[in-house]
């Protein structure tokens, strides 16, 4: 038997979920996102299938997606309910025999496992994952984690596309090389400054150049990238989270610094919560902050002492935004704590 790897990528998962829990909405354009709110500062979180046929996307503002789908249902992310679907999913994909399951988020997963036989065991996947939680998913499979990972956009929807060493050139070589997951449009610059435009140019760049352009580590990376390589085995290990973090979109600019210090006390106090659930305390404190028009800046500080306390987190929070001296109203605040490891280490 071989080894494979499946991607495992629920589709339009939120909106499906909403649909789930309001039938009536089956087929109508969907926008979760927010507070379901298209007057508010809020991103779009999901957009049905319906929804992205007028150009909605996630990562975009709600209130220009009223304006491209003005007809479509908004409504608030409900994570409770998401995280629960989540969860009966992954335990259908762990009930999968002797499969190693490596959890990417709420609505996707890596599946490792040895068999003559993937796409049996993709459609199985989807069929358990369907009849336990009437949700529909796409399978990538591959024979690394890259090539599963870009192959399930090629099965959406509720369908499966296999991707392996053997057909990537004949896949993939005429796209972008924004096709690969891993290089965003900043890289495709760059790559394109040295005539590095398509995956096939990339698989066969000269490797001192991507090494010079990149640094030594990430230079080999996109080479490997360029080929469709990546682990060939799936990580099953438990996440360990090392920070947690809360951050809030205004809806009213915050023009005065006490409004600020009072924002960032109350987000300090949300993150000690997740600090005291984990067990683990504080030590270092991140700040981020977005200003108006839409300018963002993070800064960091280690802590003196490690803490579970908020207001000592709040102070070196404030700390760090009195030593950016920017005057500019801020619409977004960020609170980030990373902790101490864990007895065992990561």
């Amino acid at each position: 038997m071989a080894a494979w790897v499946l991607h495992v990528d629920l589709d339009q998962f939120l909106a499906a979920v909403e649909v789930l829990r309001h039938p009536e909405l089956a087929g109508r354009p969907i926008v979760v996102g927010g507070r379901g709110d298209p007057t508010e500062r809020a991103v779009v979180s999901t957009a049905s299938y319906e929804a992205r046929g007028f150009g909605v996307y996630s990562g975009m503002p709600l209130r220009t997606a009223a304006r491209k789908c003005p007809d479509a249902v908004f409504l608030p992310v409900d994570r409770p309910v998401y995280e629960a679907a989540s969860e009966q999913v992954m335990d259908v994909l762990r009930a999968v025999p002797q499969a190693r399951v490596q959890v990417l988020g709420w609505d996707e997963a890596f599946v490792g496992v040895d068999t003559d036989d993937p796409h049996r065991v993709a459609r199985d996947i989807q069929a358990g994952v369907l009849e336990r939680t009437g949700l529909h998913c796409s399978v990538g499979i591959g024979d690394t984690t890259v090539r599963a990972k870009i192959a399930t956009d090629f099965g959406k929807p509720a369908g499966t596309f296999t991707l392996t060493a053997t057909t990537w050139l004949e896949v993939m070589g005429h796209r972008s090389t924004t096709a690969i997951w891993g290089i965003g449009t900043r890289v495709a610059r760059r790559l394109a400054g040295h005539e590095i435009r398509t995956v096939a140019d990339l698989a066969r760049a000269d490797l001192e150049l991507l090494k010079a352009e990149f640094g030594p580590r990430m230079g080999v990376y996109y080479a490997a990238l360029g080929r469709g390589l990546g682990d060939r085995t799936v990580d099953d290990t438990p996440w360990i989270p090392r920070a947690h973090g809360r951050e809030t979109t205004y809806q009213h600019d915050l023009a005065e610094r006490a409004e600020v210090v009072d924002a960032l006390h109350v987000l300090a106090g949300q993150v000690v919560e997740d600090l005291r659930r984990e067990g683990r305390a504080c030590q270092r404190v991140y700040l981020k902050v977005r200003f108006v028009p839409f300018f963002t800046v993070q800064r960091s500080r280690k802590l003196p002492e490690v803490t579970f306390d908020a207001a000592s987190i709040a102070a070196t929070a404030v700390e760090l935004f009195d030593a950016l001296d920017d005057q500019r109203p801020v619409r977004l605040l960020g609170v980030c704590a990373e902790m101490v490891p864990p007895p065992g280490g990561y």
